[in-house]
Parts: structure tokens; sequence; C-alpha cells
């Protein structure tokens, strides 16, 4: 593996372009924004609507496994757009992947909105669903390393857990907006409106996502960093293949250190909605509401985690808010169980509070793990193979373990199970070395 330009430990970050470096946060918020408004009003879909939309013949149990088979086929392909675009983004540039993955994103999205019913078609809407969540899945496989890395590596590397977050405000900025929306809709609309076309508005909204996201990605140049790995000759020519046989142990970290928080999301924005409306006796308006303020609360929360973790070890921020996520869902259970609202609002919103303190420093730390060179590359493997076994089967598992063996204790287990999985990527991984990214620039700068 080829080494960065030599630089003195004298070297510093050449000046930011100030109008740059808000543009790159803007594009990389919006497009993950999109990414997650997309999985959110996906995921209360699949378990408010699709059962009944386009799994008609199953049991309601079987129903919402179906559905939520079609929510896990949109991780399951994350590792292909993972291995596409990662690529593409280390050889011909961060920009050109994120527009491209953005109007793939959008596209499926879109496409959904418009899809006949199992009752219009027969057999191939549900077939088609699961077509285009496959395509929404490679899509955000593409999207979140390049997304990271168009804000940090716009800004300063001993800032990166701040502006690297910009990346990670988009799953409760997507979800706070996917979630108002449809809890406006289920106001203004009644249950048989909702379930026959109100439910499409959600989806064909994604398209004004879209609009401005491709107007700020298509305005911004290539990240400095790129840019001055494409002028010193270092771009790989096989990065996925120099990711798996020289940076292994750095794409375990990546991988583990991402399992704690996916699923502690899942359970905090997905599977609560299944729970608290079956088995706590809370109507839906209320568990979209609860999820609402929890998001809300985490627009502030994620990239305040950033920057604290740029004055504190990343590592050490992080691993506080898994041991937290470890303890947490034996606490929230049994205080919804008496169907109070208020505490409803306070277990979710700790829920993702602790999320976010995880979520905040992750997108650092896992760019942080790769050489620049790599970074797309590992970032994405590590994003989307963590995607599978963490966010991807976690919606299923908790069904089924509530379902099969009864009770919350079981979820409950699962979670804490996840969080140590991420305590142990941490422990693998590495403290930032800001001198990488230095060099490059400095050698850019020079050059």
């Amino acid at each position: 593996m080829s080494s960065p330009p030599a630089s003195s430990s004298q070297a510093s970050t050449p000046p930011v372009d100030r109008r740059d470096l808000r543009k790159a946060f803007v594009a990389s918020l919006t497009g993950t924004s999109l990414e997650w408004y997309d999985f959110a009003v996906y995921s209360a879909a699949a378990a408010l609507v699709f059962p009944v939309l386009f799994f008609p013949a199953a049991d309601p149990l079987t129903g919402l496994l179906l559905a939520f088979s079609t929510y896990a086929v949109g991780y399951v392909s994350r590792p292909l757009g993972g291995v596409v675009f990662g690529r593409l983004g280390d050889v011909i540039g961060r920009k050109q992947v994120l527009v491209a993955t953005l109007v793939l994103i959008g596209a499926a999205t879109f496409l959904i909105g418009l899809l006949p019913t199992y009752g219009a078609i027969g057999v191939a809407a549900p077939i088609i669903l699961v077509l285009l969540r496959f395509a929404q899945g490679v899509g955000v496989g593409g999207e979140w390393g390049g997304a990271v890395l168009l804000s940090s590596e716009f800004g300063d590397p001993r800032r990166r857990g701040f502006w690297a977050s910009a990346a990670q405000i988009g799953p409760p900025a997507g979800n706070l907006l996917s979630n108002g929306v449809l809890a406006l809709l289920t106001v203004l609309l009644s249950e048989q409106q909702f379930l026959d076309w109100g439910w499409r508005l959600a989806f064909l909204l994604s398209a004004v996502l879209v609009a401005f996201g491709l107007w700020i990605r298509l305005k911004l140049e290539d990240t400095p960093v790129f840019k001055a790995i494409a002028a010193s000759g270092e771009r790989p020519d096989a990065p996925v293949k120099e990711v798996f046989t020289t940076e292994g142990r750095p794409l375990l970290a990546g991988i583990l250190s991402r399992i704690g928080p996916d699923v502690t999301y899942a359970l905090f924005t997905v599977f609560v909605l299944t729970w608290a409306t079956g088995q706590a006796g809370f109507s839906r308006s209320e568990v979209l509401g609860a999820i609402l303020v929890g998001s809300a609360f985490q627009l502030p929360a994620i990239p305040l985690a950033g920057a604290l973790s740029d004055r504190v070890n990343r590592r050490v921020v992080y691993a506080v808010a898994a041991a937290g996520g470890i303890v947490w869902p034996f606490v929230f259970f049994p205080m919804i169980a008496g169907g109070s609202f208020g505490l409803l609002v306070l277990g979710v919103t700790v829920g993702l509070a602790l999320h976010s303190f995880m979520y905040g420093p992750q997108a650092a730390f896992v760019t942080e793990q790769f050489s620049p060179r790599l970074r797309y590359t590992g970032s994405s493997l590590a994003y989307t193979i963590a995607g599978v076994v963490g966010g991807a089967i976690a919606p299923l598992a908790f069904t089924a373990l509530s379902g099969g063996l009864g009770g919350w204790l079981p979820v409950a287990c699962y979670l804490a199970v996840a969080c140590v999985l991420t305590l142990v990527g941490l422990g693998l991984g590495r403290d930032p070395d800001h001198a990488e990214d230095e060099a490059y620039l400095v050698a850019g700068t020079a050059s």
C-alpha cells in the first residue's frame, strides 16, 4: 500500500474556504436526511400499512414479519452499494458518486409511492416493492461513506467529530420529517383514507429533498483531500481488495462499532411502534409523537456529541453511551407498561439520546480507521456490512423474540449483546492520526 506524502510533525491544515465547508455540510446533511426520511417512512409503512396492502393473505404476525423482511432487504442490498460506489468514490471522486446515489435513492422512493397494491396487480406488487427496496439499499450503501467524507474532508481533521456529524444528523432529521408527515396525515385523514392513498404522499414528497440535494451537490467541488490524493497519483487501483487484505482490523473495528447504534435505533424508532401499540395500549399517534420528540432532541445532541469527541477521547464518549445502551432497555419496557404517555416520551427520548452519543462520534471514528486513499471504500464496507448484521435483522429479531418467547426481556437482552459488540469494536479501533490528512492537504496546497 502506498503511503501519503511525507510531512513533518509541524504540518498544519491549510485554511479552509468557509463557504465550501458550509456547502459540504448542507450537502452531506441533505443526502442522509433523504436516505433516512425514505427508510423511516418505509419502516412506519412496514409496520402499519404494508402487511394489509401487500401481504393480505398472511396472518397478522406473519404479515408483520414479511413486511419487516422487505425492510431488511434495504439493508442486505447495502453491501453491494458499498462495494460498487465505495470503490468508485476512491477512484473517481466523492462528488460524482454522491450525485448518483442521491438520484437512485430518490427515484426508488418516489416509485414506491406510485406502486399498485396486491389487490390491483397481485403478487407482482410485493415483488416490485422488494426490488425498489433493494435499489434503495444499493444507493444507501454508497451514500453514507461519501456523505461523511464530503463534510469531514473539507474541514480541519482535528474537528472531524463535529464536521462528520453532518451525515449523522440525517437520521433524526429524516425521521423527524417522516414522522411529522405521517402524524399530520393521520390527523387529517381517516384510517381508511390513510390506508387507501394517504401513505403514498409521504413517499412522493421525497422528490423535494432530491431536488434540493442535487442542487447543492452539483454546485460543490470534490473534497480537498481527494483532489490532493488524485494529484499525487495515490488513487488505488483495487480498493476493495486492498481494504480486505491490508486493513482487516480497521474494517472489523468499524463493523462492530456500528452494531449497537443500529440495533438501538431500530428498537426506539421501528419496533417501539409495534410493541407500544400492541402490548402497552398506546395509540399510533402517541407513539409517533414520542418518536418525534426523541428525534427532535437528537438534532442538537448528535453534533454536540461529535464536537465533544473532538475534545475528549472519541472512543471514550462512544463507549460510555454504548454502556448506557446495555442498561436502558431493562428500564424502558417496565416504565412504559403502565400506559403513561409522559413516560413513553421520556423512555424513547433517553434511548435516542444514548444513540446520539454513539452515533455522533461514529462517522469520525469509522473513517479514521482507514487511510485517506481507501477511506470511501473502507467506510462504506464497514457501514453496509454492519447494517446487515445490525439494523437489517433487528426488527425481525425483535418481532420473533417478543412473539415466540413472550415479553420484552429477550428484546432487551438482544440490544444489550449488540452494545457489548460495539464496545469490542471500540477496543479494536485506533485513535485518529491527523497527520494523514494534513500531509495530503499541505502537499495539495503546495502543488
